[in-house]
């Protein structure tokens, strides 16, 4: 049964013992089912949560407000992502979870990003789908060789080439163990986000760490 905790959300148990869990965070417009398939996919057997945001833009639920089309309310980004990483500390204790590896798509990426610079303690690494850089200073603490896999699309017309590389060299010198691929795609998931993400995840997530 999903626990009565701070987001709606959605959790599916592990099948498979020794697996780290994954903190699906659904892109804007997206809601707690959007990709649970997806992390399904590349991570079978996974326990899987999956958290709706709590900001609505014009009905559509996001992680954290925005001023304009890649424009962020940078203080709204910090309290969301301390307020999630919140969220992650109830449902590890309600669920006897080991430290999550998020998997975010776009709006849920960049507050993925966020936790790294913010929280980092919160998550066991990363895979950010389309993310941009998410607050203007550098990460608050050393990332410890946390693994982070970033997937940008060379054709994507709302995060920047340069932006997505910045984003890998911030977290890179913060101390992250960062894998930054450009597929040739737009915004939009392909099926090489899936594969690339599995082979990372089946050497990300295994054994999971408690802690």
């Amino acid at each position: 049964m999903t626990a009565a905790l701070s987001f709606i959300h959605r959790f599916e148990p592990a099948t498979v013992p020794g697996l780290a869990p994954l903190l699906l965070l659904h892109g804007t417009g997206g809601d707690e089912n959007d990709l649970l398939p997806l992390g399904r996919l590349v991570a079978p057997g996974a326990a899987l949560l999956s958290p709706r945001g709590k900001v609505s833009e014009g009905g559509a639920p996001r992680f954290f407000r925005r001023l304009a089309e890649g424009v962020f309310d940078e203080e709204d980004v910090r309290r969301r992502a301390d307020e999630l990483a919140e969220f992650i500390r109830e449902a590890r204790a309600a669920y006897d979870l080991a430290a999550p590896i998020a998997v975010g798509f776009s709006n849920g990426a960049n507050i993925a990003a966020a936790l790294m610079y913010r929280q980092p303690d919160a998550l066991a690494g990363a895979v950010l789908l389309r993310a941009m850089v998410p607050l203007p200073e550098a990460p608050a603490r050393d990332l410890a060789s946390r693994p982070v896999l970033i997937l940008s699309g060379s054709m994507d017309p709302i995060v920047p080439e340069e932006n997505a590389a910045r984003l890998a060299t911030v977290l890179g010198q913060a101390g992250a163990d960062v894998a930054h691929r450009v597929l040739p795609t737009g915004h939009g998931l392909s099926q090489a986000d899936v594969n690339l993400s599995k082979q990372w995840l089946d050497k990300a997530s295994a054994p999971a760490a408690r802690g």
